[in-house]
């Protein structure tokens, strides 16, 4: 049995806000899951462009899609409540109904004639797709016959995986996540109160200590056979929050491409364990410290949105409703690859310009020579631009703007400002709230009343950049900031509260 050394450490900081310190071995900035062809190699990049989860520039443009047909599994987690027939949560293990192989494989079909850009599908659940394995690989045989283009991918708690890593490799199924939230199974058996394992029920410490033995050696399988694999982990303050520092080096140790740390979803209507005794779920403003923690280690993503296990369309974005089974045994299927290749290879193009106005003002930002890093909250509904009127903005997504560039840091959910054509003003405040460390947020639109809010609580609010990419407005903003600064029109001055924000600006 494999070991891991445990090391207490002091309790979640809150995040300085200093930017990217990793670089690849080009020298370039190596930001997470945002790297450039020149980081990896060939084939890499292959598997990640166009895949919405491997890589947090391409989820602006690609689709992905989860077919529901593995609903057992074999662990328990305080954090997990699968329920089926639902339409009112978003979070993983939730889904409106459960599909046999031939179901999803027609959806999948569908799903791809109606959009494009949908490019990957994955098996997440509402299970564990190896607890379900002969329906889990009939779905993928069936799909990788009629619809070839779309990568395959499964999620996976890993207990089973070591069995099947050949069927795997065997099918093409070239991205794998293991969802691995310790190494130390004292820490393990705080989240798992039992696995099924070998015909068996064990419990408690034993029960970690098998599934971090089989989530290492599966890891482990999947390194030596060049499949790309995706580590998730839960970050659960108070029980492995510090610890993750521990699991990301070890999974790095053991060649995962990728680490994916989520929040704790800890609500008392879910039902789960967690939710039930109180446990809370981190900020966005401790979710980033430990990110920034381990991002020197390895690539870190963090442009994750918790999908429900049967979500279609964008990341962010879920449009299972439109593809329920009754309406997709209406439809009449139209899959045209020929299309589908058309399509993608203008969004490469559009990719490609979006590329060019980034490196553009880049080059206006060469030579400045300042350390000043802020947030910047833009409003978006996607295709990788600042097109989303603040009011009806489900999220906003945080970038770190510095001299050295723009760098996705993650994304806070809110509730709607305008509904059904009215401004619900009781929601600014929580609205405030999540973006109290950003400096301004880019909108396509933005009212007086809110406008006005937002200036007061030293958050600027920037309709200028209307449509335009995100990247290159982002920058675009923080040079006129950078210039303010330089002209002594603002200046920076941090709030006294560290939770609140850091790089505030008030007038001079």
């Amino acid at each position: 049995m494999e070991s891991e050394t445990h090391v207490n450490a002091p309790a979640v900081p809150v995040s300085e806000h200093k930017g990217c310190g990793a670089t690849s071995g080009s020298g370039r900035a190596s930001c997470g899951s945002s790297m450039a062809p020149q980081d990896m190699a060939p084939g890499v990049w292959d598997k990640v462009k166009n895949h919405p989860c491997y890589s947090e520039e391409a989820h602006h443009h690609y689709a992905r899609m989860h077919v529901a047909v593995a609903p057992a599994c074999n662990i328990q987690c305080h954090y997990c409540n699968r329920k089926y027939d639902c339409a009112n949560e978003s979070r993983p293990g939730v889904v409106s109904e459960r599909l046999t192989p031939e179901q999803a494989a027609r959806k999948a079909l569908a799903v791809a004639s109606a959009i494009p850009q949908m490019t990957v599908l994955g098996i997440a659940g509402p299970g564990d797709p190896l607890a379900n394995p002969e329906k889990t690989f009939k779905t993928f045989e069936l799909i990788a016959r009629e619809a070839p283009d779309i990568k395959l991918c499964l999620s996976t708690n890993g207990l089973a995986l070591p069995d099947y890593i050949d069927r795997i490799k065997d099918l093409n199924v070239d991205h794998v996540t293991i969802t691995i939230n310790m190494v130390d199974p004292d820490i393990g058996a705080r989240i798992y109160p039992w696995i099924y394992y070998r015909h068996k029920r064990h419990m408690g410490r034993e029960a970690s200590e098998i599934l971090h033995e089989r989530q290492m050696r599966g890891l482990e399988m999947l390194t030596e056979r060049g499949i790309l694999c995706k580590v998730n982990s839960v970050m659960i303050p108070g029980i492995n929050d510090q610890h993750l520092v521990d699991v990301n080096k070890a999974v790095k140790s053991r060649g995962a491409f990728l680490h994916n740390i989520m929040p704790l979803i800890s609500s008392p209507e879910h039902g789960t364990v967690f939710g039930l005794s109180g446990q809370r779920g981190p900020t966005a403003q401790e979710l980033k410290a430990l990110q920034d923690r381990c991002e020197g280690q390895m690539n870190m993503m963090r442009h994750c949105r918790q999908c429900r296990a049967d979500a279609v369309g964008l990341l962010g974005e879920d449009r299972s409703a439109e593809f329920t089974t009754t309406k997709v045994m209406e439809m009449e299927l139209s899959y045209d690859p020929a299309a589908r290749r058309a399509y993608q290879e203008a969004v490469e193009g559009e990719r490609q310009e979006k590329a060019a106005a980034k490196e553009a003002e880049l080059a206006g930002l060469q030579g400045r020579g300042t350390d000043i890093t802020i947030l910047v909250a833009v409003a978006t509904k996607g295709e990788g631009r600042v097109n989303e009127h603040f009011g009806h903005a489900k999220e906003f997504q945080i970038y770190e703007a510095s001299a050295r560039g723009a760098k996705f840091v993650g994304h806070r959910r809110v509730d709607l400002y305008c509904q059904g054509g009215y401004a619900e003003d009781d929601s600014l405040p929580a609205i405030i709230r999540a973006l109290n460390d950003c400096t301004a947020v880019l909108v396509a639109k933005i009212g007086g009343c809110p406008r006005a809010t937002l200036e007061e609580a030293g958050i600027e609010p920037v309709d200028a950049c209307a449509h335009e990419f995100i990247d290159a407005a982002v920058l675009g903003y923080y040079k006129s900031y950078i210039e303010r600064v330089e002209r002594g029109e603002i200046t920076c001055a941090a709030k006294g509260d560290a939770m609140i924000r850091q790089g505030a600006y008030v007038a001079a």
